[in-house]
């Protein structure tokens, strides 16, 4: 568990995925960034809402390849930049920080783009 900047608890798993995914919002966010070193900014941000959107209208969490195509797509990124980027916001990875983050549960193995 950890406390965000409300003190709300959000229960976490052992790996710090939040446990229920609509307990997400952007102070949960922010805290879940801070466990994990990431200074949220702009690009941050926008790639968080965009995987939010996406699983709130598919059900289902983004693979990589849909954030890097809306990295190039949405914010003019060439497709191997794109994929650059996604991995210097979040140097760790997409699974383990980006969906983290994000508010989702650990996704099962699939691909990083």
């Amino acid at each position: 568990m950890i406390h965000d900047a409300n003190e709300r608890v959000l229960k976490i798993d052992a790996e710090g995925y939040l446990l229920d995914p609509d307990e997400w919002d952007e102070i949960a966010a922010a805290q879940l960034a801070r466990q994990e070193g990431v200074e949220l900014a702009d690009e941050h941000w926008r790639i968080l809402r965009f995987m939010r959107s996406y699983y709130e209208e598919h059900q289902i969490i983004p693979d990589a390849r849909f954030v890097i195509k809306f990295l190039a797509g949405e914010m003019g990124y060439e497709k191997s930049a794109a994929r650059n980027r996604l991995f210097t916001l979040f140097p760790y990875g997409y699974v383990k920080q980006a969906c983290k983050i994000a508010g989702m549960k650990r996704p099962r193995a699939w691909s990083t783009g």
